[in-house]
């Protein structure tokens, strides 16, 4: 048999039009009409939200979770040892017009330790030197205190407690997300002992005990 019209919930539109006709009552036909109209409306609300669209009113629908990610740049680090354990991970993040670092590591020695942004993206153990130096794209010399200082890769000492944990949080002096993500990459690493902030080119903080290579996101 023919379908009158286009089936929109438990009305065809045809149904309607023959509802008009049939009747001079115009409640009956008004109430109709609305019914018909409130089932459209749902119907449209439901394809926005499927389809993650632009509503009327300029607003979105969605989010799109790629883009809500990368709001703002970030990229992450996993610390591992020269063995591959994890001990430890770092973040950077795009806050202000800074790179906000903030580091979270475990199985340390407890006492201070010295910690750097470097600048090439490798870890190879045992000593970890293929991260290179620090990250220093003003050319300056190391350390707070050092008079023609700091590297844009310079943080302070992370202090590590009885339990091997220690976490620290900066912006860094200089530098920007996107140098610190060019084409060798980055990296950050623990050293063994403490900085001692002026000394160039490293402080005299030790070896390198955890590397991470900084990625995206």
């Amino acid at each position: 048999m023919k379908n009158p019209g286009r089936k929109v919930g438990v009305f065809f539109l045809g149904d309607v039009k023959e509802l008009a006709s049939a009747t001079d009552h115009c409640g009956v036909y008004r109430f109709a009409k609305g019914m018909m109209m409130a089932r459209w409306m749902v119907l449209a609300a439901a394809a926005v939200a499927a389809s993650g669209c632009t509503t009327t009113d300029g607003s979105s629908a969605s989010t799109d979770t790629a883009t809500a990610s990368t709001s703002g740049g970030s990229a992450r680090a996993i610390l591992r040892t020269a063995a591959g354990a994890e001990v430890g991970r770092a973040t950077a993040r795009e806050a202000g017009g800074a790179i906000r670092i903030s580091v979270e590591a475990s199985q340390q020695t407890p006492g201070t330790h010295g910690v750097h942004v470097h600048t090439i993206g490798r870890c190879d153990g045992p000593d970890f030197t293929t991260a290179g130096g620090h990250w220093n794209p003003t050319a300056m010399q190391h350390g707070t205190q050092n008079p023609a200082g700091p590297h844009a890769g310079d943080l302070p000492n992370m202090t590590v407690g009885a339990d091997g944990r220690g976490q620290l949080t900066m912006d860094l002096p200089s530098g920007t997300l996107a140098g610190l993500m060019d084409a060798d990459g980055s990296a950050f690493i623990i050293h063994a002992g403490a900085d001692d902030l002026k000394s160039d080119p490293a402080g005299n903080s030790g070896g390198r005990v955890a590397c991470g290579v900084f990625e995206a996101g």
